[in-house]
């Protein structure tokens, strides 16, 4: 099994960039030992990763990084209020499919026509599990329902394994991850009226992440190992991690300006907390703060005052401030 390591470097990080078309902000992710250890495990273990953590600390990211480090195919799920188990696995198109019926009826086709082009799985779609589980099959099923594999920017293969990223996990009820929990757990699920779909080949890693909006079942946590993201919490420390994303997004920004940023974001981030105003403004605002400067300052001096002045709209968020 394919596994991530550190670089020998002194750096203590592993750093994946993204192509820049993309279309990710945020082209660099940096990978500490922890984050490395936990996706390993993940692997070796066979669970789920589930990564826990405030906003805007590279949760999302994560996963994606780790494919392309990785080599494999990435497929990403975004979790929602209306998703259901089934979505992770097979969605089935009855819509478009009474459309049809209605047209074929209206048209009086041939009624054996008119069954073959009604079949159910014309309208059955392979959802994020079963492309994570059977790539070969899912694309089988996709081109029969004329839908498109999950598009490969970055490059990773199926041939691989894959890394499914299921985003925002707690938005859904509960239902949701028990559902989940099933299928990984027997490795393989049923779709409507098909075969069972079962992992083939490399198993799939799958990352799941969480803003602790509620709170997951028991049985789902036993099941996953857990990693927990977050931002340092001392000043100094809080002030260095900051400026070390700096230099690797933005390298032709000076020290200077990158540690200026940093102690602007610190303080703004120490009084959001005390006054418990989430989300805290952290790592991505800091970079929005770089990126605005970046683009709009033409030298250091100018940069620096941009500073304060971007400062109103990237890391301050709730109090508005006075109107010069």
């Amino acid at each position: 099994m394919t596994r991530l390591s550190l670089p020998r470097s002194s750096s203590g990080v592993l750093a994946v960039e993204f192509p820049a078309e993309s279309g990710s902000s945020d082209r660099i992710h940096l990978f500490r030992a922890r984050e490395i250890h936990a996706i390993n495990a993940a692997m070796a273990a066979g669970r789920p990763l589930l990564v826990r953590g405030e906003p805007g600390v590279g949760k999302s990211q994560l996963a994606r990084a780790a494919a392309k480090a990785l080599g494999r195919a990435f497929v990403k799920h975004v979790v929602d209020a209306h998703t259901e188990s089934r979505d992770l696995m097979w969605t089935f198109d009855a819509v478009k499919r009474l459309a049809e019926a209605q047209l074929a009826g209206a048209l009086r086709d041939d009624i054996v026509a008119a069954r073959m082009e009604l079949a159910m799985d014309r309208f059955l779609h392979p959802g994020p599990l079963w492309w994570a589980f059977d790539w070969q099959s899912a694309g089988r099923q996709a081109r029969m329902a004329g839908v498109e594999p999950p598009a490969q920017r970055d490059g990773g293969a199926w041939e691989n394994g894959s890394v499914l990223l299921l985003d925002e996990i707690d938005k859904a009820e509960a239902e949701v991850p028990n559902g989940l929990l099933d299928a990984l757990g027997a490795r393989e699920f049923t779709p409507l009226g098909g075969a069972p779909v079962r992992i083939n080949g490399t198993a799939p890693l799958v990352v799941i992440t969480t803003n602790e909006e509620r709170v997951l079942p028991d049985a789902f946590l036993r099941r996953c190992l857990v990693l927990h993201l977050g931002l340092p919490t001392k000043e100094d420390e809080l002030i260095a991690f900051l400026v070390g994303r700096g230099r690797a997004h933005f390298p032709d920004l000076s020290l200077k300006l990158l540690r200026k940023a940093a102690e602007l974001l610190q303080i703004d981030r120490a009084e959001a907390i005390r006054r418990n105003q989430r989300p805290y403004p952290g790592q991505a605002e800091y970079l929005d703060l770089l990126r605005a400067v970046r683009e709009l300052a033409g030298g250091t001096r100018e940069g620096m005052r941009l500073l304060e002045v971007m400062r109103d709209y990237t890391l301050r968020k709730h109090d508005a401030p006075a109107t010069p």
